[in-house]
């Protein structure tokens, strides 16, 4: 029974997969609440019409942040955009998720009109397997940057936390299904369907391009009934068992991708379901993926990245680069003094230098994809260069990584 219980929770895996998911649960989180704070007025402040749920929260918590002066909401939506920011880019991840996350508990006690929904429920249960992890800021985060730690992506970590996040979405799915011919509405003798297709509630189908043609085929809306729970309940043991594991990823992810196209469905079904089904694939076997494209890469030319060597804060950038460097894409090469801004010389010739430079990086690391528009957006051509010979003209003042000032730099 140890050996049982260790393999599946406390066996050390890569926790690149975690680090993945936890940009997807913030986008979902922000997708939430931010829409909420448009109307403070209307939704959290002394005048707004207020609902609550008595169910999820004790009396005396609702009694008590109902008792919040407005200046105090106020401080909340301030604390959630900052700690929500720092959460999605991995700045201090777990201190910034905890903290969301209770900004995220004070609104919904404050007022479930808004975002009192069963998605939100199970979004509230995934933030708090979210917090008891340390380890989902391994990559794709500031934290990685600021460790310098070019081997995060693959350093062997607890798999608890994304072994209780397959269960919850494996237990979502079976519940679901099993609500559709145990509740009201039963799926099996009845055609709900049919109904959806004929009498839906405003905001709850699409006009997808069968929408017509089902609504005159009872029968063939009885039949996608019964295969949709099916799938819902069959889809946790395939997802579990190895060998149909990669074909339930992805029926899972065509099934989520056929409920945005045909119902209004929360953004929860968008961005977080169809990424947690992502985390049904074995670490170890996209670190192995990793490591190939990395020796492939490092067979063949590269693009070199010249800086100067002789500056620390220089040193620790390029100690950042390779932390971004995922694919070993890029060959480092220390220069002299006198070299005024970082070169980019790619294996076809061409040349780039400062911020050029680092916008011609942003399409080959993977973590600086998200820059991409920033840097390319109208008028960054002329405030990207001023920036970037401001920075590189002060560029002994500024501060190096703590990798850095241990030595770790130095070549």
């Amino acid at each position: 029974m140890n050996k049982i219980w260790n393999r599946l929770f406390l066996e050390e895996r890569p926790s690149i997969g975690l680090s993945f998911f936890r940009i997807f649960v913030a986008l979902t989180v922000g997708l939430h609440v931010i829409p909420s704070f448009f109307h403070l007025d209307d939704n959290y402040l002394s005048g707004a019409f207020k609902t609550f749920n008595t169910d999820f929260f004790p009396i005396w918590f609702i009694n008590g942040v109902q008792q919040s002066p407005d200046w105090l909401v106020i401080a909340f939506v301030v604390g959630f955009y900052v700690t929500w920011f720092f959460f999605l880019i991995g700045l201090f991840a777990q201190i910034s998720c905890v903290l969301m996350t209770a900004c995220c508990y004070y609104f919904y006690a404050l007022n479930c009109f808004h975002i009192g929904t069963l998605s939100w429920d199970i979004l509230l249960v995934t933030l708090f397997l979210m917090c008891i992890s340390p380890y989902h800021g391994d990559y794709f985060s500031i934290d990685a940057l600021r460790r310098a730690d070019i081997d995060a992506y693959q350093k062997p970590r607890p798999f608890f936390t994304q072994r209780l996040l397959q269960l919850q979405i494996a237990s979502t799915f079976f519940f679901t299904g099993l609500y559709k011919i145990t509740g009201e509405g039963n799926w099996i003798t009845g055609n709900p369907i049919y109904y959806l297709m004929n009498y839906p509630t405003q905001g709850v189908t699409k006009n997808f391009l069968l929408k017509e043609w089902m609504a005159v085929h009872p029968h063939f809306c009885h039949i996608v009934g019964l295969m949709i729970v099916c799938t819902e309940m069959s889809l946790p043991f395939f997802l579990f068992y190895p060998k149909t594991r990669r074909a339930a990823i992805v029926l899972g992810l065509c099934w989520h991708a056929l409920l945005v196209l045909t119902l209004d469905v929360p953004a929860i079904f968008f961005f977080l379901f169809p990424a947690q089904l992502l985390l049904f694939i074995h670490p170890q076997a996209i670190v192995d993926w990793i490591n190939v494209k990395r020796r492939i890469n490092e067979q063949s030319p590269r693009a070199k990245v010249i800086y100067d060597g002789s500056c620390g804060f220089c040193r620790s950038s390029v100690r950042a680069l390779e932390v971004m460097d995922l694919f070993k894409k890029l060959e480092y090469v220390p220069g002299d003094q006198s070299l005024k801004e970082m070169r980019l010389e790619l294996p076809d010739g061409k040349n780039y230098g400062g911020f050029y430079a680092f916008r011609r990086l942003t399409w080959i690391l993977p973590m600086l994809y998200v820059m991409v528009p920033i840097v390319y957006f109208p008028g960054a051509g002329i405030v990207g260069p001023l920036v970037y010979g401001w920075i590189a003209r002060h560029r002994y003042l500024f501060p190096v990584f703590y990798a850095c000032k241990m030595g770790d730099c130095v070549r």
